[in-house]
């Protein structure tokens, strides 16, 4: 019988938006609850954070060190950490509790190069660790569908693919988006890539996820268009895939009237699917002789391998918090299975740290494009 884990984390401290987040998500289900943490690098706040969350005083560390030595010590210790800082700590946060062996929920980009990336999943498998990364678009009901339906044959083989994830929040000279948006911007904090980070990972995670193609080279132009800004908050890409298919990426943060606009738009031989992560709740299917079908979530067609993740009946949105919860669903159940004996890889529906890895070769990939005057790049 499964039990209900406990999970310790590392930021979200006050005014933190994405700590919260994850709360909220893991929250649904009552599957793991929080008993430990160190919310900030100021101790103060970090008591503060812990008072709010009626933690106990002597699970509320003054370092993430501190934290990983001790709770692996505990007989109860937390089952899992999850690390929600800025990019530039994750590796050292993640290496540390997976070297004490506890498992890993971290958001993405998981580091901030491809070589600690590599590192952290080498380690995760030498451990027999779960490691997740919080990609939380793919946690969505209809994306899940999408993703068998294409399995499944559904549009035939994929032959092109069209993807951008627009915001304007970063748009204004001067603005650099309050406390979420300077580390962002810093290189120091978010390494060498700013939009490409931060939004370029999550649409190759989302194509990845839902055509199962493998990047084999891109050709980049990354803009840095705001005046006062070094890193990039334009970029434009174009993709080859290993099966011969094309695709176009775009993602900026300059985008007045665009919010959180990941679109995915997939070509196939025999049809095509169209997903928009602000109107999760369906998603269109056009098959070759035109025919446009709009599938919603609640309803049959979705199948129950997606739908087993739906919350509420059809015509009740559910939304961005309910789709981390489903990652962080599945995440909890792997554990719990692992506890007991009885899990299989197979059992794995979340984003791995291999997913990870491959979003920082990407970007990686991507630079190097852009730094050699827009030239096509091997992955």
């Amino acid at each position: 019988m499964a039990k209900q884990l406990t999970y310790g984390m590392v930021g979200g401290g006050p005014d933190a938006f994405i700590g919260a987040a994850h709360r909220k998500a893991i929250a649904l289900d009552s599957s793991a609850k929080l008993v430990a943490g160190v919310f900030s690098r100021t101790a103060e706040k970090s008591r503060k954070m812990a008072e709010l969350l009626y933690l106990d005083k002597e699970r509320c560390y003054g370092s993430y060190a501190e934290m990983a030595e001790k709770e692996a010590a505990r007989e109860d210790g937390i089952d899992f950490v999850v690390v929600v800082t800025p990019n530039e700590s994750h590796y050292d946060i993640c290496k540390t509790f997976l070297q004490n062996g506890i498992h890993v929920a971290c958001d993405k980009p998981v580091t901030v190069s491809y070589e600690q990336a590599r590192e952290l999943e080498e380690l995760a498998k030498e451990k027999g660790l779960l490691f997740m990364v919080t990609y939380t678009y793919t946690g969505y009901v209809t994306m899940k569908y999408a993703r068998d339906a294409i399995r499944d044959g559904l549009i035939g083989d994929v032959r092109a693919v069209m993807a951008e994830y627009p915001q304007g929040w970063l748009a204004k000279e001067g603005d650099f988006g309050g406390k979420q948006g300077e580390w962002r911007c810093d290189p120091k904090r978010s390494g060498a890539v700013n939009c490409l980070g931060d939004l370029g990972t999550h649409v190759e995670n989302a194509v990845a996820t839902l055509t199962g193609l493998k990047i084999k080279r891109v050709l980049a132009k990354m803009d840095c268009i705001v005046p006062g800004r070094v890193l990039d908050d334009n970029d434009s890409v174009l993709v080859e895939f290993d099966n011969g298919a094309t695709g176009i990426y775009w993602t900026s943060q300059i985008a007045f009237g665009a919010d959180n606009s990941l679109r995915i738009r997939i070509y196939g031989s025999k049809g095509t699917i169209l997903w928009f992560q602000e109107s999760a709740e369906k998603i269109t299917v056009i098959s070759e002789d035109g025919t446009i079908r709009e599938i919603h979530r609640g309803y049959p067609e979705i199948g129950e391998k997606a739908a087993k993740y739906g919350r509420l009946p059809s015509g009740h949105p559910e939304g961005w918090i309910e789709a981390m919860g489903n990652l962080y669903r599945s995440f909890t159940e792997c554990l719990n299975a692992k506890l007991d004996g009885t899990f299989d890889e197979s059992m794995i529906d979340y984003p791995t740290v291999e997913a990870g890895a491959e979003g920082l070769a990407f970007v990686e990939a991507c630079l190097k494009s852009s730094q050699n005057g827009n030239v096509w790049v091997e992955l």
